[in-house]
């Protein structure tokens, strides 16, 4: 992303990249072709910027999933029989294409979505990263472990799994989608995504970027429409051998329901209410930045925000003094505009939700600070970023995702406290420790339910590395080809006997 685009450059972007989709119905993507739905049916895409019409979508329902689903079918033999190496190169040059509109999908996102264009430009990047990353695993993906014993030579090997389901969010929908869909192709499955009908566009730029690069028609499908008709087939369907999901854990726990007749392999990465917890012997500067990036970035839209700031007592009045003065500065506008920091959020019963914490807040006996200069029009898609100090964990805004720009801050005493207020909640996706002794740091990642933690650092993203959530936060890890491939892919053992090998004997006549 160029930095000396202006405002102006960047909604000219914007225009030419959603004009396509305006002129016609934006349709699904099946069998390498665009179509419309077999019902006809399509809904309405409005723009949470200004709440105009963007364009109309194609609805799918069960018919359609079953035409992307048998297309995939009879792609996935020849896809998977494809050399890793051939793979690794389609998904290179579907990289270098995403790299070459990256300014284009981020502008488009961020008319979508609400996203700013400030953390947009690199989520598109991240994307060509994504396929990047797993491409150059795609040689090796059949690959397994040598496990000899005394009479025995045992291997392993990997082998795709098949069609699978990759069913993706809206707050981050490009990224998320090539976090998912790029380590199934370079697995050698074959894939039908059903995006967030909140944010249908850069979907289907993915699939058009996936085409010009060379993917097989079949190889990604797109079906548009709502969970309850497009997800609901997707998630039944006995051709789909999987599914992978990013979203809100009660919609995971219907799919899991959904798939359990077909015995579908199921990858969750659901809610998450993250503690992060700022000891008084923490660079509380550093600290600082950290907390109010962690949860403010992104219009607080992210399942790994640090939405409960757990702050040692001692400290509590200085740090959150500074978090004040902080939150009241943050720029709120319009999320084309390079220095907007917080931009409309995606959908007008969101905004409802995320604006309904207020009161819940007041009523609890929180005291509410806010920021930002959004409008208080309740018909406008932007929202105040909020801070609710004074709160106990007991409270629902400590304890339910708001997934919006809003952190609830709780005292605690000491090491034990803090432990016990960061692990008393349903979900267990991720957590932050600020602290200056190391002693103490490993102490409280290892306490710590959630299946990732940050030691003194925001959320960096390492793509080997597992990602995941425990108990409401999800089944399964993203990463690498340790953790993405297992989920994509079977894995055999064959087990060859040396002649010193004894078999026992039964009915054996001397």
């Amino acid at each position: 992303m160029a930095a000396d685009k202006t405002f102006d450059d960047y909604r000219a972007l914007a225009a030419a990249s959603i004009r396509p989709f305006a002129d016609a119905p934006l349709l699904h993507f099946i069998d390498g072709r665009p179509a419309a739905s077999a019902s006809g049916e399509t809904f309405e895409n409005n723009s949470p910027v200004d709440a105009t019409l963007l364009g109309s979508v194609a609805s799918g329902d069960a018919a359609d999933i079953d035409a992307a689903a048998n297309a995939a079918h009879e792609a996935f033999a020849d896809w998977s029989g494809r050399s890793g190496k051939e793979r690794k190169k389609i998904l290179h040059r579907v990289a270098d294409l995403i790299e070459s509109r990256a300014d284009d999908i981020a502008a488009a996102e961020c008319v979508d979505t609400g996203q700013t264009i400030r953390f947009m430009s690199a989520a598109a990047i991240r994307g060509a990263e994504n396929f990047r990353f797993f491409a150059d695993h795609a040689p090796d993906a059949n690959n397994g472990r040598s496990m000899p014993d005394e009479h025995h030579v045992n291997f392993s090997s990997r082998r795709a799994l098949g069609p699978v389901g990759v069913i993706t969010p809206w707050n981050t929908p490009f990224m998320l989608s090539t976090w998912k869909i790029a380590p199934a192709l370079a697995a050698g499955c074959t894939v039908v995504h059903k995006p967030a009908e909140w944010s249908p566009y850069t979907a289907a730029m993915l699939s058009e970027i996936a085409l010009e690069a060379g993917l097989p028609p079949g190889v990604l499908n797109t079906v548009h429409g709502f969970g309850e008709s497009a997800g609901k087939a997707l998630t039944e369907h006995p051709l789909i051998k999987a599914i992978a999901f990013v979203g809100e854990s009660s919609t995971g726990s219907m799919i899991q329901a959904q798939g359990a007749p077909t015995l579908k392999r199921v990858h969750f990465e659901l809610g998450g209410k993250n503690p992060v917890i700022v000891f008084d012997d923490a660079d509380l500067d550093r600290a600082l930045d950290a907390v109010i990036f962690m949860i403010y970035s992104l219009n607080g839209e992210r399942c790994t925000s640090s939405s409960r700031l757990l702050i040692q007592s001692s400290v509590h009045d200085e740090f959150v003094a500074g978090l004040t003065e902080r939150v009241k500065a943050l720029k709120v506008g319009h999320p084309l505009d390079p220095s907007t920091e917080i931009g409309p959020l995606i959908h007008p019963r969101h905004c409802a939700k995320v604006r309904s914490y207020r009161a819940k807040a007041e009523a609890a006996g929180a005291s509410v600070i806010v920021g930002g200069g959004a409008s208080s029009d309740p018909d406008s898609y932007y929202v105040d970023p909020m801070l609710f100090t004074g709160a106990r964990n007991d409270m629902d805004i400590a304890q339910e995702e708001i997934f919006g720009p809003v952190l609830t801050v709780i005292p605690f005493s000491d090491e034990t406290e803090a432990v016990r207020l960061a692990n008393d909640i349903e979900y267990g996706l991720a957590g932050y420790l600020w602290t200056g002794d190391t002693g103490r740091a490993q102490r409280v990642a290892r306490d710590l339910e959630a299946g990732m933690i940050w030691v003194n650092s925001q959320n960096v993203r390492h793509l080997p590395t597992p990602f995941g959530g425990s108990k409401a936060s999800g089944i399964g890890r993203d990463g690498g080809p340790e953790y993405s491939f297992e989920f994509y892919m079977e894995t055999k053992n064959i087990s060859i006997a040396y002649d010193s090998h004894a078999i026992p004997k039964l009915g054996h006549i001397s």
